[in-house]
């Protein structure tokens, strides 16, 4: 939750490849305070079933940039092998992006939902609400 003195962030996953959210992708949450700041990790969580991720941790008091890591190799191999299970004949190469980063600034008081769109060979992000 934001405070007068403090963002907060959220965060989704929808795989567009099957139009369904993707659970179980681990997030990891770093921050900074000022562009030239070495960032600090900040722990981080897994989405859910239904591609959510509803308990990242809290940032601290002067944060201007947030960074989200998105571990989607782990992912695409789950999918991959359980397709391969229905169908041993796909071999397709599982993630093109192992890992995605994103990285934006925060303004305090502001909540940022920043949902990720995701298939194996490309993704986007926005700013949601």
């Amino acid at each position: 939750m934001s405070t007068e003195t403090t963002a907060s962030v959220s965060t989704h996953i929808l795989d567009t490849s099957i139009g369904r959210p993707a659970g179980g992708v681990t997030i990891s949450l770093a921050a900074r305070a000022g562009s030239d700041a070495a960032w600090g990790a900040l722990g981080g969580s897994a989405t859910d079933a239904d591609g959510r991720c509803k308990d990242l941790p809290a940032l601290p008091e002067g944060t201007t940039h947030v960074r989200l890591d998105f571990e989607t190799e782990a992912y695409f191999e789950k999918k991959q092998a359980d397709a391969q299970q229905d169908a041993p004949a796909n071999r397709d190469s599982g993630a093109f992006f192992p890992e995605v980063a994103i990285t934006f600034a925060v303004n305090p008081g502001e909540h940022y939902h920043v949902p990720l769109l995701l298939n194996p060979f490309g993704y986007s992000v926005y700013r949601g609400s």
